[in-house]
């Protein structure tokens, strides 16, 4: 793909998704997403109504009559996104693969942020940190964290969420908001996934598609894994075979179900042949409503 096809997709999924931004996920995501403190802004006169706690006495004092503090949310947040690019993540038997999908999410949660200046940065991960962009505001350093993630490279072809989770916790020290893009396609990232949620606002976003849950009758076929590139063949005419193949996929994603609801962190499922939109909104919605508890 040359350069002028590459800035045409990258100008599409700008649009596409500023349209969604601007209609739907700014607001939201402002709403779930608070700043990290309150700060001082101004002292004014006491008015009716006013907490009686926020009184300065010194200026009070000094002044003959009541003042009070003043003070305003610290808005600013750091959001980090942790994307999957591993080989599996080029898989997709619809009209995208998971990667593409990816960096449509990651633009629509990236654009989200800066619409309320937050900052944005970027791992890209295999089994190994790959890319590692550091927290930048503005539309420029977005269209690139984008680019990144669509046309990135990668030297390696296995996963390790552990290692991203890691370096994510290394070189991030202030708590902020990360979101963890990935088919999960791994073993054994559970503990740091429980560390990294103490420190940061985790959420889990799996890319799901259908043929890596339910096989169709088409006969003997040859299924590679793309991280290993080991490579069995299954006679999908056995019913067996086929039922056998669905209940061990099953298996995994109730697993990674329940713990991710043991341990509260957020999870969203998307799914390649679906659209990504619906299933963001609900997490939005349903994380306002808890927020306000």
């Amino acid at each position: 793909m040359n350069t002028k096809e590459i800035l045409k997709k990258i100008r599409r999924i700008e649009i596409s998704t500023n349209r969604l931004v601007n209609n739907i996920f700014a607001g939201e995501y402002e709403s779930v997403f608070k700043g990290q403190g309150m700060e001082f802004e101004e002292v004014r006169e006491y008015q009716p109504g006013d907490e009686i706690r926020t009184i300065d006495w010194n200026v009070t004092a000094r002044m003959g009559q009541p003042y009070i503090k003043k003070y305003v949310e610290e808005r600013e947040l750091v959001m980090m996104l942790l994307v999957d690019t591993s080989a599996s993540a080029d898989f997709g038997t619809h009209q995208q693969t998971k990667a593409e999908i990816a960096a449509e999410i990651s633009a629509l949660l990236a654009f989200s942020a800066i619409k309320n200046s937050d900052k944005v940065g970027l791992i890209c991960f295999t089994d190994d940190v790959e890319l590692f962009v550091p927290p930048r505001k503005g539309i420029k350093h977005v269209l690139r964290v984008v680019r990144e993630i669509l046309y990135f490279a990668p030297q390696r072809r296995g996963t390790n969420i552990s290692a991203a989770l890691e370096y994510v916790d290394r070189v991030i020290r202030r708590k902020s908001v990360v979101f963890l893009i990935s088919d999960f396609r791994d073993q054994g990232y559970e503990k740091r996934l429980q560390v990294t949620s103490k420190r940061h606002d985790l959420i889990a976003i799996t890319l799901q598609d259908m043929r890596e849950e339910t096989l169709p009758n088409v006969g003997l076929i040859e299924l590679e894994d793309a991280e290993t590139g080991e490579v069995i063949v299954l006679d999908t005419r056995d019913a067996k075979a086929r039922e056998m193949y669905r209940q061990l996929n099953l298996r995994g994603v109730e697993a990674r179900r329940k713990f991710f609801q043991s341990n509260k962190i957020d999870n969203i499922e998307i799914r390649t042949e679906q659209s990504y939109v619906e299933p963001l909104i609900r997490f939005f919605r349903q994380r306002a409503v808890r927020e306000s508890f």
